[in-house]
């Protein structure tokens, strides 16, 4: 799944101890056990924020201008920069 990274955590003794025995009692690793969990912890994490909703941008009007809505690309910019020394 990748690469691996070292890393310390410090974990209570308790807990350390209570995941040491569940991970042999799945017959699985400490190590497996604790990225089981932050993936599970993750994935909840992420769909508790939900699908992104777009927010409604749209503006009120007609459309394009009667000038504009049947003309070329090169017309509706000249119009965008009309007057802006372009």
């Amino acid at each position: 799944m990748g690469t691996h990274m070292k890393t310390t955590v410090e974990i209570s003794d308790p807990l350390l101890e209570s995941a040491k025995r569940h991970a042999r009692a799945r017959g699985t690793t400490l190590r497996a056990l604790i990225e089981e969990g932050l993936r599970i912890l993750l994935a909840e994490a992420v769909s508790e924020q939900g699908a992104f909703v777009l927010r409604d941008a749209s503006v009120t009007g007609n459309g394009l201008q009667p000038d504009v809505r049947a003309g070329a690309w090169d017309r509706m910019i000249a119009l965008a920069y009309e007057g802006r020394g372009s």
